[in-house]
């Protein structure tokens, strides 16, 4: 179980934002049983999709339920015309064990989990946007899906903002992921001690998506610790605004 902390607090004088955490839970395939992540599931809020000028979505990491996305949705999105999408995983878990495990450890949740964000992009681009207006932003765990799924569906994408995360598997397997980023400004902030993120695993993860096209504003913070603080709002209020 996780201790729910309050949204915001301060750290040396910082203003940080926590979210819920927990743990891995087991190494069983599908621990948790049927049902597996569905659309049904997903919070849609702002204009509608055929009316928006862009759409931002909200991944929320293992111990949410798009609660704290939706906090960070009204922090850091100031224009009027966004639609916005708050994915809900099952059990406040998108995949089972840790993202460095094999990736059958994490299957079939992590498809699934793919699959679903998959549908998401294209309910956009059917309400008629293209994906240089969709925006990805995803916290912890929505961080690393965030990135897997934008890696192994390279394009130009409006932005991405992976905050605490990095590309799944036990290492980075380059015959995963295609396409061309042609220049998609990706963020990806993390802390060097993050006790859930290797700053290794950033590091080799910005290099593949540099590989892929990408612009990649890697930000390293000392100490940090597992949350976002407030050079990572500014840097993701400025993309999704700019």
């Amino acid at each position: 179980m996780c201790k729910r902390q309050a949204p915001f607090s301060a750290r040396a004088g910082v203003r940080v934002l926590k979210i819920a955490v927990i743990p891995s839970t087991s190494n069983s395939s599908n621990p948790m049983n049927e049902p597996l992540h569905q659309f049904s599931n997903v919070v849609f809020k702002g204009v509608d999709p055929s009316e928006a000028e862009k759409a931002v979505i909200f991944v929320h990491g293992r111990g949410d339920a798009s609660d704290g996305m939706q906090q960070l949705a009204a922090e850091v999105v100031q224009e009027p015309n966004v639609a916005f999408a708050f994915p809900r995983a099952t059990h406040h878990t998108w995949y089972p064990t840790s993202f460095l495990q094999p990736w059958q450890l994490n299957q079939p949740w992590l498809d699934s989990a793919l699959e679903n964000l998959h549908k998401i992009v294209m309910h956009f681009v059917d309400a008629g946007l293209k994906h240089e207006q969709i925006y990805l932003l995803g916290f912890s765990q929505g961080a690393c899906l965030s990135l897997e799924y934008a890696a192994r569906n390279a394009r130009k994408y409006g932005g991405i903002m992976a905050l605490s995360g990095g590309l799944i598997g036990p290492y980075i397997e380059k015959s995963h992921y295609s396409g061309d980023f042609s220049g998609t400004s990706i963020l990806m902030g993390c802390s060097d001690v993050d006790f859930h993120i290797p700053v290794e695993r950033v590091h080799e993860s910005a290099a593949m998506l540099t590989e892929l096209g990408a612009v990649v504003d890697k930000r390293i913070y000392p100490g940090m610790g597992h949350l976002i603080n407030e050079d990572e709002l500014t840097a993701v209020a400025a993309l999704i605004n700019g």
